[in-house]
Parts: structure tokens; sequence; C-alpha cells
């Protein structure tokens, strides 16, 4: 007897065959047949169950399915299919073997790790080892494992006439680990997640028919390995280039030295990720400019030469980039003016390099001017002035240095 396949038949066992001709001299093979499947425990075979797929496609494979109730567990069984058209048979396939497997390991995995103890903290730096073992169940055949407990459903390929192929859940290595024998052990070398703070890994025993034990969670915590960040100077002006340098964790660097940096930035030259060589000190440096309208963010994670990605460092700065806004003949939050008389409005900004500035009048009509030395601008923000006989609003947006004649309007 060939060796049986182990294979999880709680709902019923799905069987499938690509139908061919009957060979048979009263055959009526078309393109369209049948497809009769039977199957039968190797202890008995007179104890015949057949099934029948009325209509298939010839060259494409016609799956049915042997119902549970038909699968006694543990039992092993044969089947084996033919071609059915009109009242013609083909000869019966060779047998294929099965064994009926309804029962789950009834108990979690057990997991121990020799350098990250559930108590305490633990310093990072080194990938967690793990030894997971069958918890005394004979027939575990391996392990799924993963930090968010849910693993990712396996798919499977189509292969010629539409037969899908069969897939090794253990060549998903991210996911999965064959014990050394079955009921025996494994062993994984991980680099957790984050970089730091509670971990637990999830892990659940397989058996040969992949039916899933209960979970067992290993819980541990993990200090920080984030690098230091620093600009040349404390407060680096808006714009302006700027070297940054990252050092690593000192303790960090002692077991795997860092060979590398990832930064990712918000209002630094362009929102991007990138990532920056380490010297053989571990240590890195960058020329960047903080240009966002309300400052700037990066953060920063140093890799190891083993494979460990710390924790990140963030580094921040703000600054008020609005301009300001002045007139003698409208003074905010006051009365001067009226209705007809001209106003100059004069802005000046905090920044270099302005262009341009967009202002509103009443929150209906924007325009946009240049300031008269565009190497010097002028700036500022505020509510806006107090016009007679109209009441005070905030301006939303800055304005260029104008002669604004406001519209009549009666006095009160």
């Amino acid at each position: 007897m060939n060796r049986p396949s182990y294979q999880s038949t709680g709902d019923g066992l799905v069987v499938e065959g690509i139908p061919g001709v009957t060979g048979t001299a009263d055959s009526t093979d078309t393109l369209r047949v049948g497809v009769r499947y039977q199957a039968w425990p190797v202890t008995d075979p007179t104890r015949i169950t057949t099934v029948t797929r009325k209509y298939a496609s010839l060259g494409f494979e016609a799956p049915a399915t042997l119902p549970a109730s038909a699968l006694a567990d543990g039992q092993t069984y044969a089947w084996q299919a033919q071609t059915v058209a009109g009242g013609a048979a083909s000869d019966w396939s060779a047998p294929c073997y099965v064994t009926s497997d309804k029962t789950s390991p009834a108990k979690a995995p057990t997991i121990t790790s020799p350098n990250y103890s559930p108590d305490g903290w633990n310093k990072g730096g080194e990938p967690a080892e793990f030894t997971l073992s069958a918890g005394g169940v004979d027939d575990v055949e391996g392990f799924e494992f993963s930090w968010q407990q849910d693993v990712p459903a396996i798919g499977t390929d189509t292969g010629d006439h539409g037969v899908p192929q069969p897939v090794d859940w253990y060549s998903y290595t991210k996911y999965f680990k064959r014990a050394d024998k079955l009921g025996g052990s494994a062993t994984l070398r991980l680099v957790p997640p984050g970089g730091h703070g509670p971990m637990t890994l999830w892990v659940r025993s397989l058996d040969r028919a992949h039916n899933r034990s209960p979970y067992a969670g290993y819980d541990f915590r993990i200090s920080s390995t984030m690098p230091t960040v620093t600009p040349a100077v404390p407060k680096p002006a808006f714009g302006e280039p700027t070297t940054f340098t990252f050092r690593p964790d000192p303790e960090l660097q002692a077991k795997s030295p860092v060979v590398s940096y990832s930064v990712e930035t918000s209002g630094v030259q362009n929102d991007r990720t990138f990532e920056v060589a380490a010297g053989a000190d571990g240590t890195a440096t960058v020329d960047l400019a903080v240009d966002g309208i309300h400052g700037g963010d990066l953060e920063v994670k140093s890799k190891s030469a083993n494979g460990w990605v710390s924790n990140a460092a963030r580094w921040h700065i703000r600054y008020d980039t609005t301009p300001t806004v002045a007139s003698e003949v409208y003074p905010e939050n006051g009365s001067g003016g009226g209705a007809g008389v001209p106003g100059t409005f004069t802005f000046t900004s905090k920044v270099k390099d302005v262009v341009s500035y967009t202002y509103t009048f009443n929150n209906v009509t924007r325009r946009s001017r240049s300031p008269r030395t565009p190497t010097t601008p002028r700036a500022s923000t505020g509510p806006r002035p107090r016009t007679a006989g109209t009441p005070s609003r905030s301006t939303r947006q800055p304005a260029p240095a104008s002669n604004w004649r406001p519209p009549a309007t009666s006095s009160p």
C-alpha cells in the first residue's frame, strides 16, 4: 500500500480526478461527462461509499465530497475514480490512500527561551531564541507561530487541468516550523517586532492533518535600544541645512555593531523614508533642512549586523511661520479709518525667501502679492483690523502690503 496522506475530515473529504474517455465500445464520450468516486476502509474493502459528480468537463478537475459520516477518525481509506458517460464507464483508476483525522492536539505546546526571560526586563540587541515542544502530544508534526496570534491564510496555486497544487506549510518559514520528529520539538530564532516593550509570541501545535492545538503564549519585556539623534545646533533655523548625528545604544553596539539607520521624515525636505549607512563605530551623519510649515519630525531606527532593529528615536522642532500684519490707518483690534478711507497693510515674514502672500478680506476675495523687496520680505498674522461701521474679523490667511479702500457701509 502507498503511504497515506493525513487529512482533516471533520467536514468531509474533497476528492478529485480528471475525467477522460471511457474507452468502451458503447461510450457516448462528449465534452460533458460525469465522475464516480468510491472509498472504503483498507481494513474492510466491502464497506464502500460512493459519490458521483454528474456533470464535468473532459480534461478538467471534477471534485466531489466524501461525507464526514463515512470517514471514521484514525481510519485509513482507499479511494479511486472512474469517468462515466451515459451508460458507459471507464476502468477504475489506481487507488489512492488517506488517513482520516478529526482530532486536534489536545494540549497547547510549551515554550521556553534561554535568552529572554519572562520575568523582568530584558536588554534587547540579539534575536530571541525559543524552544517549542509538543507538550506530550505524540502526533504533533510541527508548529505555527506569530507575534499577532492570527496567521495569514495559506494559498495554493492551480496546476494543469485546474487541479490545486499541494502546499508544504513548513516552506513558509515566517510562520511555520516542522518538529525534529513526530511529537518532538523545534527551535526558533526571531527578531521581535517594535524593538522594545511587552512582547508575546503565540504558538500552536499542528498534527499531520494540520489540525491545530489551543494557543500558547510566551510573554516577555524588552527595554529600549533606540539610538540618539543630535542636530549640530540645538534649534536648527527654518530651511537651513543642519548636520544630524545618529549614535547607537552602547549596549546594543557591544552585542552586534549597528550597520545602518532607517530615517523617516515629516516636514523635512519632503516626507520620505531612507537609509543611512553607519561607520565602524555605529555612528552616522546626514544633512537635512527642516522646512515644514509647522516644523519637522525625524523618526530613526538602527539596524544591527545580526538583524536586530531598534525601537524608534524621535526628534522634532516646531516653528511659527505665520507672517505679521500691520496698518497705521487700521490698527489691529482697534478703531481707525472708515468707509471710503484707504489703508496700507504691511506684511512681514518670520522666515527667509518668501516670494508672495495670499490674503482674504471678509473670507471672500483672495489676492496674491509679491513683497516689495523679494529678498527681504516682511510679515505677521492676527485678527483683521477694525473698520468703522464694520465688525472685526480674523484674517485666515496672510496678506501682502497693499492699499485697500473698504466698501461703502452705513454707519450705526
